[in-house]
């Protein structure tokens, strides 16, 4: 699986913030909803409060004392001191420089400071350590990008216990033939077992956000399938284009037998293989799609084994769709 891609964050501080007062400071570390300490908008962070839901996310996790934890978009801590308590050690990946300087103080001179690394910069382009457990209070914007690049991390770990805005996790879950099943849904489904495990409402994050929140769990599959991701993504990208279309439609959209042509021409020449002088992909195509028998089939309700039926026969023709 290719590793993921997201906006890189800046590492840079911010101007500094004169506090009113000393009330006004101590605000900051408790995570105050109007104190601009913590710009936790900047980083679609959005600091879980309530005690009983972190414990609950904690729980979930079924922690041994063991087991290696990476946590991420930790903010102040409330997820990890939790996890210290109950893991061998946790690496917490931080964006935000002054977030990771209020946890660090929070566990300054305790037997839990042995047992915390701090890493500051971009989850997704951050070089991973080992980890049996991963646990997040995913910020929003790399809500995809954090899945695929746990799923694409090796070694495999053990359980992901991460929590998303409500409408993504329902995607992660959705099965076919139900309105949120999605290109998301099978990438993610390929690899792994998904289940939802708790909803959280908004009003149990400083500052609330706009939407529900859903914790999931993801078991990664191991071993994983043979299936090369970009493969697999690359002809789903087709299927779901409009999801409620036939599949045949979709491939007959605009650019697509020429991405298909040209990629089969370049598998002939790895493959020193010669392309047919009449060379006709459009006619190809439907005839692969005639063979399956999902020619008249609708994404939205074609499931895994479907997906993958259907992306073996492109192969055994020698059509490729990366």
């Amino acid at each position: 699986m290719p590793r993921a891609t997201s906006e890189r964050f800046s590492r840079a501080h911010q101007p500094p913030i004169k506090a009113k007062s000393a009330n006004s400071s101590n605000a900051g570390a408790s995570g105050s909803a109007n104190n601009p300490i913590f710009n936790t908008e900047r980083f679609g962070q959005h600091i879980l409060k309530n005690p009983l839901v972190a414990q609950g996310i904690v729980d979930k996790a079924n922690l041994r004392p063991t087991d290696k934890v990476l946590e991420v978009g930790p903010g102040t801590g409330n997820l990890t001191v939790r996890i210290l308590e109950k893991a061998k050690h946790v690496t917490a990946v931080e964006a935000d420089p002054r977030m990771a300087a209020e946890l660090t103080k929070r566990v300054q001179g305790k037997p839990e400071q042995r047992k915390l690394e701090i890493m500051i910069g971009d989850f997704v382009k951050a070089e991973l350590p080992y980890f049996d457990v991963c646990i997040s209070n995913t910020p929003y914007q790399i809500s995809s990008p954090l899945v695929f690049r746990l799923l694409s991390h090796r070694p495999l770990f053990r359980v992901a216990i991460l929590m998303f805005q409500r409408e993504f996790a329902m995607r992660l879950v959705a099965q076919p033939g139900t309105n949120l099943w999605s290109r998301l849904s099978a990438n993610v489904q390929l690899y792994a077992k998904v289940d939802h495990i708790m909803k959280v409402g908004k009003n149990n994050f400083r500052p609330p956000p706009q939407v529900e929140s859903s914790v999931v769990r993801i078991v990664p599959l191991d071993p994983p399938p043979p299936v090369k991701f970009e493969e697999f993504d690359g002809m789903n990208r087709i299927v779901f284009s409009r999801r409620n279309k036939i599949v045949h439609a979709n491939f007959l959209a605009k650019g697509v037998i020429e991405m298909l042509e040209q990629n089969y021409r370049t598998w002939c020449a790895e493959k020193d293989q010669i392309v047919e002088d009449e060379l006709d992909m459009k006619a190809k195509v439907e005839q692969i799609l005639e063979s399956t028998g999902y020619s008249e089939e609708r994404a939205a309700k074609m499931g895994i084994d479907e997906l993958l039926k259907l992306l073996s026969a492109f192969h055994d023709a020698g059509v490729h769709f990366a």
